[in-house]
């Protein structure tokens, strides 16, 4: 028979609705859903009998198990929670950093009802979204003015638009850097406005290359941390501050974009090597400093701009800030966070982030052993084995830096590797592990402590299922 028979051989839908075998489907959930899903489920057995892949019409029993998996995926939300095993702190495919249980609970507050986003209470007029981070940030790093919008790269092209459209920026050709999806500095300079002059080689830049550079058409110099790589050998920069003074002596704004930014010093906080760090920066004076919130600094996905407050206040007039804005729950998760930041202490203790990037490595490794012994008794057919490995801290921040950790190398007889991972993928929350020499990798760094007894019982399913 041809598939154009077997076509025409598939009952229809309202034969299908009437069907005993639909009927616990329809008792239990909206008419309008279960259509949908069965209309799916006949448009994929007509694609597999047109492809030839499919033999026959299948029988009314298993259209309605495939209607059933289909309702399942359209119940399911896109954006999904899932248990981070990859050992990588700041995973940007992962959304980055949780956010610490302050700003959780601030989210909480400040979702399921109104709020004072732009309203002044005190006053009973109205207010700016733009003043609620603004004391705070300006406390922690002593900025003059601060700003706040929707990421990293939205706050680069905000300031350079208000300090150097239709005019030049100069910058270094090393800091030239291409970050996450394919942006590249460059392109995001061009959508100021501005006009790059590019100054030096790729590997060594000399404060004379900003000298010759700098002209009449000249508006801004513009600094980039090279957050997510590293040069080494016959590398020369010029750091903030001779740029800055440079800058300064043909009175031009100098805008630092530190990218991960990282509030205070690194190695006392964390224990990590340098870091450029934002008071420093506004200290050897850079006039704006630009950086992300979801990164070292453990918030949400945010753009902070902070400076001199003449150039704060000419960016809050800038038409583009409407466009680049944030709403009230970035607000909300980032005072929290920054809240946890007034004591460094209290920001070790209460930013998830940070406790993943300096945890210790004995304690990573008794943590190992012990989920390790626990999934051993839920799966016994695996092969659990806790063995020493290094990750990364992602997110573009810490280039190169190798974080000891212990991980638990799972292997199965009969499944490979890559099966294992991707039975990890399946169950529901999924856990993100990685392939490493023939196993499966599971990192406990990244998996947060109240996630432990999900974590096993979610990777036993895996293991044990079918695959």
């Amino acid at each position: 028979m041809s598939a154009g028979d077997d076509r025409r051989r598939i009952p229809s839908v309202d034969t299908l609705l009437q069907s005993e075998e639909l009927a616990d489907l329809l008792a239990a959930r909206p008419r309008s859903l279960v259509l949908s899903a069965l209309r799916r489920t006949l448009a994929g057995i007509r694609a597999e009998l047109a492809a030839g892949v499919r033999d026959g019409v299948p029988a009314v029993s298993a259209i309605a198990a495939a209607t059933k998996r289909e309702l399942i995926e359209l119940d399911r939300t896109s954006l999904r929670r899932v248990i981070n095993a990859t050992g990588i702190p700041l995973h940007t495919n992962l959304g980055r950093a949780p956010l610490p249980a302050a700003a959780v609970e601030a989210l909480h507050d400040i979702a399921g009802g109104y709020s004072s986003l732009e309203y002044d209470v005190g006053r009973g007029r109205r207010g700016s979204r733009h003043d609620h981070c603004a004391a705070l940030l300006m406390a922690l790093t002593g900025a003059g003015g601060s700003l706040v919008v929707n990421n990293n790269a939205a706050a680069v092209m905000l300031a350079l638009n208000e300090l150097a459209d239709g005019r030049e920026v100069i910058i270094s050709r090393g800091e030239l850097v291409e970050i996450g999806g394919s942006f590249r500095v460059p392109d995001i300079v061009a959508k100021s406005g501005a006009r790059i002059v590019e100054v030096g080689t790729t590997n060594r830049t000399h404060p004379a290359d900003y000298e010759r550079a700098i002209g009449p058409h000249t508006a801004a110099v513009l600094k980039v941390h090279r957050s997510n790589f590293s040069q080494t050998g016959f590398v020369t920069e010029v750091d903030i501050g001779e740029l800055a003074a440079i800058a300064h002596r043909h009175d031009l704004p100098v805008v630092h974009d530190l990218g991960s930014g990282l509030l205070p010093d690194a190695q006392q906080t964390l224990g990590l090597p340098w870091e450029p760090n934002v008071h420093a920066s506004l200290c050897a004076g850079a006039d704006i400093v630009t950086f992300s919130g979801d990164k070292l600094l453990g918030g949400p996905q945010a753009g902070v701009l902070l400076g001199r407050q003449d150039l704060i206040d000419r960016m809050r007039r800038n038409p583009l800030l409407r466009a680049v804005r944030v709403g009230k729950l970035t607000l909300a998760a980032l005072e929290a966070t920054l809240r946890l930041w007034r004591d460094e202490e209290t920001a070790r203790a209460g930013i998830p982030a940070l406790q993943m990037i300096g945890a210790d490595s004995d304690a990573l490794r008794s943590r190992a052993e012990r989920l390790a012994s626990a999934l051993r008794e839920r799966a016994p057919r695996a092969k659990v084995e806790v063995v020493r490995d290094v990750s990364e801290v992602g997110g573009g921040s810490y280039p190169g830096l190798q974080l000891e950790t212990w991980c638990l190398e799972v292997t199965l007889s009969g499944r490979s590797e890559r099966e294992l991972e991707s039975a990890c993928r399946k169950v529901e929350p999924p856990v993100i592990g990685r392939v490493r020499q023939a196993a499966l990798c599971l990192d406990p760094r990244t998996v947060l402590p109240d996630e432990e007894t999900l974590f096993v019982l979610k990777v036993a399913e895996a293991l044990e299922g079918d695959g």
